[in-house]
């Protein structure tokens, strides 16, 4: 419907022969005289590089020898012919040291590698309290967007049929305007397999929403899934146009792998396709009876918290209750294209407010459309707003 990882450093093998200088030894720079006994940190990863390599200290002394000589212990140095004395207590030291890097730069090469895939870190990546993403049950305030993989240039997400490796492979013939019909589809791996392995996400392992390309139209649904991986759920388009269908889901792959992605598809109901012009950017929408308020101003590139306020036909602060596990769910479709952000809340007591931090991928005009229930049934009030 959009992490970070941290690594513990290692300890390398303690110094001998005395303790050595404490300083802090960072990835790719170790320092004069780091510690040998701890290595780089390999949690400083970032898209497309290698964690953890770090680079061998440029600046090592390992006891060269003078111009015409070389240096003997108590740093005396002998010409031709002089006779040389055993290492002392420095120069084992720093011999120690000197391993001890070696040693380091190894060690934190090797756990760089056995560390995986580096982390995919996004400028929409919503902030959330506990500053990871996860798809379990319960999970705290965060949105999907571009970390499928998707190829548009600003992390939106429902603007192709395959990303991340999986397709949407859709099946049946068009729609008629106004008449039940059935969507039918699979989502399909990089072989070409259908997956029938999903991840429960906010109650349900897919989620489908569709829209007209207007914006109009909105619905959110829940298709089920059939032991060879159909997906199928009856819907109607009730306007003729071409309509956007997204799937929402979090695929996993054989070895356990869970992947979030977004995809998109065109649906045709033949007809007089007569577009309504976008509505004004407002901050209340009624629906229902029920006024819906809203406060913050999304911005592009930065996590704001949208707060939205419930009051029933009386006036009162509405009951929200949990529908899929939160008390409120949010689409936000971008105008044009069509580019797609689904953001849930965090986890909180049932009350009129419910809070979602939402990061625009790009400027342009949005349409937002809020789920929210109240006596078991589940309402959807709907926004323009315009980000700069």
């Amino acid at each position: 419907m959009a992490d970070q990882r941290s690594v513990t450093r290692p300890a390398g093998p303690a110094g001998h022969g005395g303790p050595a200088p404490d300083r802090d030894t960072r990835v790719g720079r170790p320092g004069r005289g780091a510690d040998a006994g701890t290595a780089p940190p390999t949690d400083q990863q970032d898209r497309g590089s290698d964690a953890g390599v770090a680079q061998p200290a440029d600046q090592q002394d390992s006891g060269g020898a003078e111009p015409g000589g070389w240096t003997l212990s108590g740093g005396t140095t002998a010409r031709d012919g002089a006779s040389t004395m055993g290492p002392d207590r420095a120069t084992l030291r720093l011999a120690l040291v000197v391993g001890g890097l070696v040693l380091a730069v190894l060690l934190g090469f090797g756990l760089g590698r056995a560390n995986g895939r580096p982390t995919d870190r996004t400028a929409a990546t919503v902030a959330t309290a506990a500053g990871d993403h996860t798809h379990a049950p319960g999970t705290g305030a965060h949105q999907h967007d571009g970390t499928g993989g998707d190829s548009s240039g600003d992390a939106a997400t429902g603007l192709s049929v395959s990303s991340g490796g999986y397709t949407l492979v859709p099946s049946g013939g068009e729609f008629t305007a106004g008449r039940a019909g059935e969507l039918r589809f699979q989502i399909r791996d990089a072989q070409r397999r259908p997956v029938t392995r999903f991840a429960i996400v906010h109650d349900k392992p897919m989620h489908l929403v569709v829209v007209r390309r207007d914006l109009t139209g909105f619905q959110h649904l829940h298709p089920t899934m059939a032991a060879d991986g159909t997906w199928s759920i009856p819907l109607t388009l009730p306007q003729p146009g071409v309509w956007r269908a997204y799937t929402d889901f979090t695929a996993v792959a054989d070895d356990g792998r869970q992947t979030p992605a977004t995809l998109g598809v065109d649906l045709v109901a033949p007809g007089e396709y007569a577009p309504r012009p976008l509505p004004a950017p407002a901050t209340r929408a009624a629906v229902d009876g029920f006024t819906v308020d809203y406060e913050g101003t999304p911005q592009v590139g930065a996590a704001v918290p949208l707060r939205f306020t419930v009051r029933d036909p009386a006036g009162r602060p509405a009951a929200l209750e949990r529908y899929l596990g939160a008390y409120g769910h949010l689409v936000a479709l971008r105008e044009g294209d069509l580019g797609y952000l689904h953001v849930h809340p965090g986890p909180g007591p049932a009350t009129d407010t419910v809070t979602f931090w939402l990061t625009a991928p790009g400027p342009g005009s949005y349409r937002m459309y809020l789920d929210f229930q109240v006596a078991g049934v589940v309402r959807t009030a709907e926004f323009t707003l315009t980000v700069r």
